[in-house]
C-alpha cells in the first residue's frame, strides 16, 4: 500500500514549465538548494511551548501546520503531543479524530518518503492499526511545494524552520509564478519571505505563527513588504534573538530568531535575547513569555510597543540610546534630505575582465577611468593601487559605439563569449558589452567620502576627485556640506549609532554600512551650523580625532550629558 500511495503521490505533472521546476527540485536538489537546515529538540518544544500547543490542550480539535517538514524535526514533537493529548481525552477513534488535526508539506522526494514511513511507525507504536496510520498519514502529509500547493486552511497554529534559500538559486520559471502569487517577495528577498506571508494568510483568527528563522528581515530592505502585511493585521508576540547560540544540528552562518506572530489586534512586544539552550531555562521562558503578566522572577524579558509600524524597521531595544534617536528623528532631516546624496559603487559582472592595472588596459585612455576599491581605502586614507574599470558608457548613458573604439572593441571582443553568457547581457543581447551598473563618468571627478560595505567600526575615507568607486563601496556627494566636516559626524558616535540600530547585524559585530542605513542618518542643514562648529569639526576629521569628532558632533547635536553618556553604548546595538 506504500508503494502505491507513494507511486500516485510523488509525481509530479511535468506538463508546463512551473511543475517540471518543482519536480526538479523535489528531485535532484540537495541540502544547500531546498535551504535545509535542521533544529534542535529544545528550541521546537520551545517554539511549541510558545504557540500554545501543549498537551494540557484539547490539541485534537486544534489544526496544526508545517510548511516545510524534512526529516520531522519539528512534526515529530508535535506529533507526540498530540497522541498523548488525545490518550488522555479518551474519546474517538483515531482517524475519525485525528485526521485533520495536522498538515505538513514537504517537496524533496526522499525526504518525505523517510519521514512519511517514521510517522506511519510511531502512529502504530501508540497501538493504532497500521491501515489506520496509513490512512491518517495520508492525511496530514502532503508531498509538494508549500507556496503552490492547496491547503485546507485556516489552521490554528503555524510551526517550523522554512527553508533559507535565495531566490538566484531558484529557476526564472519558479520565481516569477512565485512573485505572482506573493506580494511580499521583494529586491533579493530570500524564500523564508513567502514562506511567512503564506503561513500568516493561513492562520485563523486568534492563530499563532512559531518559526525560527534569519532575523535579516526585521530591518534590511527586502523585508520592507513583509513588515508591511504584518502591521496590516497581526501581532508580533514573542521574539527572541537566537544570534550565536546553538540553535541547529551543524554550524550554519545564519543570525536565527524564534518568531511569534498571531493573528490578533496589534499589542505589545515581548523580547528576550541569546537565552540558554536548555530545556531547563527555555522551558520557564516560553512559560513568562505567554504569561498575562511577566512574572516578577522572570529576568532578561522586556515588553515594547509600538514595534510594528508599517514597512519600518523593528527595533527592538529599549534604553537612553532609543531615546537619542527617536528625538533626533522628530526634529533633524534625513541625510539626502539635508543635500547629501549616497550612492554605491559600479558592479561590472565580470571584474577579471573591466577591472586591471590602469595602464595595461589595452583600450582607448577616455575609455578607462582610475578605480577606487576597498584596499585602497584600507589605511583610512586613499593609497591608490593603479587599478582601472573599463567605461563602455557616453557622458549621456547610451553605451559607446564599438566601431569608434578601435582598441575597445577588438579588447571586448576578444572576452565576448563570456561577457555574453552574463545574465544582463542575456536579457539584452544588443548591449552584452555594458556593466550591469551604468559608469557616470562626471562621478570621478566629485569629491566624495568613501564608505566599506562590512566593518566593526565607521570608515569614512575622503577621497578628492580622481577616483570612480568600486562596487564594494559606498559613496556620499554633497551639494551644500563641506565634505571633511560630514566626514568627521560620520566618523562620530551618533553616525555609529543610526547605522548600529537599522543595520542587520554580522557574525562577529560588523555592521553593515549599506545605503539603506546610511540614508536612515539625520542631520541638520549646513546653513543651520555655526561657524566655529564648522571649524572645529573640519579640523577633527583631517586629524583623524575620534575624540574630537565626537566632541564636535555632540555640540553639533546638542546632547545632554545622558545622551552623550549613551552614546558609548552604541556599540551594543543590534
Amino acid at each position: 500500500m506504500l508503494d502505491d500511495f507513494l507511486q500516485h503521490q510523488l509525481s509530479l505533472p511535468t506538463l508546463c514549465p512551473v511543475a517540471a521546476a518543482v519536480d526538479t527540485l523535489a528531485h535532484t536538489s540537495g541540502i544547500e538548494e531546498r535551504g535545509a537546515v535542521f533544529t534542535r529538540c529544545e528550541i521546537v518544544e520551545f517554539i511549541l511551548d510558545l504557540v500554545g500547543y501543549s498537551t494540557d490542550q484539547p490539541l485534537h480539535q486544534k489544526r496544526l501546520l508545517e510548511p516545510s517538514f524534512g526529516n520531522g524535526d519539528f512534526l515529530l514533537p508535535a506529533i507526540g503531543r498530540l497522541l498523548s493529548a488525545w490518550k488522555r481525552s479518551h474519546k474517538g477513534q483515531p482517524l475519525e479524530i485525528l485526521a485533520d488535526a495536522i498538515r505538513a508539506v514537504e517537496l524533496h522526494r526522499d525526504t518525505f518518503v523517510q519521514t512519511y514511513t517514521t510517522v506511519i511507525a510511531r502512529l502504530i507504536e501508540e497501538g493504532i492499526p497500521s491501515h489506520t496510520a496509513i490512512k491518517i498519514a495520508d492525511r496530514w502529509l502532503i508531498h509538494g511545494d508549500f507556496l503552490l500547493v492547496a491547503l485546507p486552511t485556516p489552521f490554528d497554529m503555524v510551526i517550523g524552520n522554512p527553508p533559507y534559500v535565495r531566490t538566484e538559486l531558484i529557476s526564472d520559471v519558479l520565481m516569477a509564478e512565485y512573485r505572482s502569487r506573493y506580494t511580499t517577495i521583494y529586491d533579493r528577498a530570500d524564500l523564508y519571505i513567502p514562506f511567512i506571508e503564506r503561513s500568516l494568510r493561513s492562520l485563523a483568527s486568534g492563530g499563532a505563527l512559531g518559526f525560527i528563522c534569519a532575523d535579516r528581515w526585521i530591518k534590511n530592505r527586502y523585508g520592507g513588504p513583509l513588515r508591511a502585511f504584518v502591521a496590516s493585521g497581526f501581532r508580533l508576540k514573542v521574539h527572541v534573538d537566537m544570534t550565536d547560540t546553538p540553535v541547529f544540528h551543524s554550524a550554519v552562518t545564519a543570525y536565527p530568531a524564534v518568531t511569534i506572530i498571531t493573528r490578533e489586534q496589534p499589542g505589545p512586544t515581548r523580547i528576550a535575547h541569546r537565552p540558554t539552550i536548555d530545556s531547563a531555562v527555555l522551558r520557564p521562558l516560553a512559560a513568562a513569555l505567554t504569561a498575562k503578566c511577566i512574572p516578577r522572577a522572570a529576568t532578561g524579558i522586556r515588553e515594547l510597543s509600538n514595534v510594528v509600524v508599517g514597512s519600518d524597521p523593528w527595533l527592538l531595544d529599549v534604553s537612553e540610546q532609543m531615546n537619542l534617536l527617536r528625538r533626533l528623528e522628530s526634529t533633524l532631516p534625513l541625510l539626502e534630505e539635508a543635500g547629501c546624496r549616497v550612492g554605491i559603487g559600479v558592479a561590472t559582472g565580470a571584474d577579471r575582465i573591466y577591472i586591471g592595472k590602469f595602464d595595461a588596459l589595452d583600450v582607448e585612455d577616455n575609455r578607462k577611468l582610475p578605480l577606487a576599491m576597498t584596499r585602497d581605502i584600507a589605511s583610512g586614507k586613499v593609497r591608490w593601487r593603479s587599478y582601472g574599470v573599463i567605461n563602455p558608457f557616453c557622458n549621456d548613458g547610451g553605451l559607446v559605439n564599438l566601431d569608434d573604439y578601435p582598441r575597445l572593441k577588438r579588447y571586448l571582443n576578444g572576452h565576448k563569449t563570456e561577457l555574453m553568457a552574463r545574465h544582463v547581457a542575456q536579457k539584452s543581447p544588443g548591449n552584452w558589452y555594458r556593466t550591469i551598473d551604468r559608469i557616470t563618468p562626471s562621478l570621478t571627478s566629485k569629491p566624495k567620502l568613501l564608505i566599506p560595505d562590512i566593518k566593526g567600526e565607521a570608515q569614512i575615507v575622503y577621497e578628492d576627485g580622481r577616483l570612480y568607486p568600486h562596487h564594494n563601496l559606498y559613496y556620499i556627494t554633497a551639494e551644500e556640506w563641506d565634505l571633511h566636516a560630514l566626514q568627521a559626524v560620520l566618523l562620530s558616535g551618533i553616525a555609529r549609532l543610526f547605522v548600529a540600530t537599522y543595520s542587520t547585524r554580522m557574525r562577529g559585530g560588523y555592521l553593515r554600512f549599506q545605503a539603506q542605513y546610511l540614508r536612515r542618518i539625520r542631520m541638520p542643514h549646513w546653513k543651520n551650523v555655526p561657524a566655529d562648529l564648522r571649524r572645529a569639526l573640519k579640523i577633527a576629521a583631517e586629524h583623524h580625532d575620534l575624540a574630537a569628532c565626537n566632541a564636535a558632533a555632540f555640540a553639533l547635536y546638542g546632547l545632554t550629558p545622558v545622551e552623550q553618556a549613551a552614546i558609548s553604548g552604541s556599540g551594543d546595538q543590534g
